[in-house]
């Protein structure tokens, strides 16, 4: 049953129902629309795990200026959670990425909040229990207008770090200790992974005032196309078209339409306004021949997109913790591997933690209280544990 429900995020989301500091830099340049990070709009909304259960929090739903893959202005929408404790002092802030929630607006993290149905709110909850802040990015065109640019490192990244700045521009928020003065830890586990590993990646050069103390990412999808390959077929398919969209999203040359056979342009008009569940499964075990007139991704142009996406080409400038299950059927574990080795050949300071037979749901699981036990040593400036070759 499982198997059948998981996927790339959706594992976190069906099981959930789951340093060094960067150099000082200039504010990024405002532009017409507004700097990085500026709040377009805030309004209070509230944070529930379960429907009505309180969480001694207070909340807003943002949406705030960031970047797109192409490094044009867009806007994000996103939610800000900070323990309503009576603290005004800095206080930590994680900037969460969430796993696969879906494509449609209705399965934005911020739409759940409020509901009790966003899947990993309960992981946010032992955060907010520890007096962090939480700021909680629902990236690019998920909430927002148009498609929601999936597996699009960049545009994720960028979104998840321009959730940081948006919280720290918040003047609620500021009021309860978040602050440029705030440490900030960067989290997230499968799509959320890819996300805050692009993030780390990115730091140092996208928002580099931000005082990142290091990230905690797992199940992470590094090499896109070495995952669609193994989901080919597999309880996974579905995220396959999936990413097309996203990808035809941000890079609308791509034309995905044009490889789209009936039944796959009838799949894709499904996946469009439905959430992971549902997306999952109406896509087992399809193969990419049952929906295309020809493969987008054996296409020069597709591949080269699918590349920009790649992680282990940039260093990390604050410790990463790094985590994967040995029998992850979504992510291989050779792909958490690889990343791990490409870090590390980097210098990057890098704890790698293997979940023994964890598949993508345990990995989630098991793994999310070490990795914040792990973000609570970088706050309290603890050495990062290092075990790279």
């Amino acid at each position: 049953m499982h198997r059948r429900a998981t996927a790339l995020g959706t594992a976190a989301a069906l099981a959930l129902s789951l340093g060094t500091v960067g150099a000082a830099a200039a504010d990024p340049p405002r532009t017409a629309a507004g700097r990085p990070g500026d709040i377009v709009t805030a309004t209070p909304t509230a944070f529930h795990p379960l429907p009505g259960q309180p969480t001694g929090t207070r909340a807003w739903h943002l949406t705030y200026h960031s970047t797109s893959a192409k490094g044009t202005p867009n806007t994000v929408s996103g939610t800000v959670i900070v323990p309503d404790d009576g603290r005004t002092g800095p206080r930590p802030l994680v900037t969460y990425a969430v796993g696969t929630v879906g494509l449609g607006d209705s399965c934005a993290p911020s739409a759940g909040f409020p509901k009790g149905t966003t899947m990993e709110a309960n992981l946010i909850q032992q955060l907010t229990a520890r007096g962090w802040a939480v700021a909680v990015t629902d990236y690019e065109g998920l909430g927002t207008p148009g498609d929601h640019t999936y597996t699009v490192g960049r545009a994720e990244g960028q979104a998840v770090l321009d959730a940081a700045r948006a919280a720290e521009r918040l003047p609620e928020a500021a009021a309860a200790g978040v602050t440029q003065d705030s440490p900030v830890g960067i989290m997230g586990y499968s799509q959320g992974g890819q996300a805050t590993s692009w993030a780390a990646e990115l730091h140092r050069t996208y928002a580099p005032e931000l005082k990142v103390k290091g990230t905690a990412t797992g199940g992470v999808p590094a090499d896109l196309r070495k995952v669609a390959d193994a989901n080919n077929g597999n309880v996974g398919a579905g995220l396959i078209l999936m990413a097309a969209i996203g990808q035809n999203a941000a890079f609308p040359e791509l034309d995905l339409a044009k490889y789209l056979n009936d039944r796959g342009r009838r799949y894709v008009a499904f996946l469009r306004e439905n959430c992971v569940v549902a997306d999952v499964a109406a896509g087992l075990f399809k193969r990419i021949s049952d929906v295309t007139v020809r493969n987008p991704l054996d296409q020069p142009d597709w591949q080269a997109r699918l590349r920009e996406s790649t992680l282990g080409t940039r260093t990390p400038d604050a410790p990463v913790y790094l985590y994967h299950g040995t029998a992850d059927e979504l992510i291989p574990y050779a792909v958490g591997k690889r990343l791990r080795a490409d870090w590390c050949a980097r210098d990057a300071r890098v704890q790698w933690t293997s979940i023994p037979l964890g598949e993508h749901v345990l990995g989630a699981i098991v793994g999310a209280a070490p990795a914040a036990d792990w973000l609570a040593d970088r706050f309290a400036d603890r050495p990062a544990p290092d075990n790279c070759p």
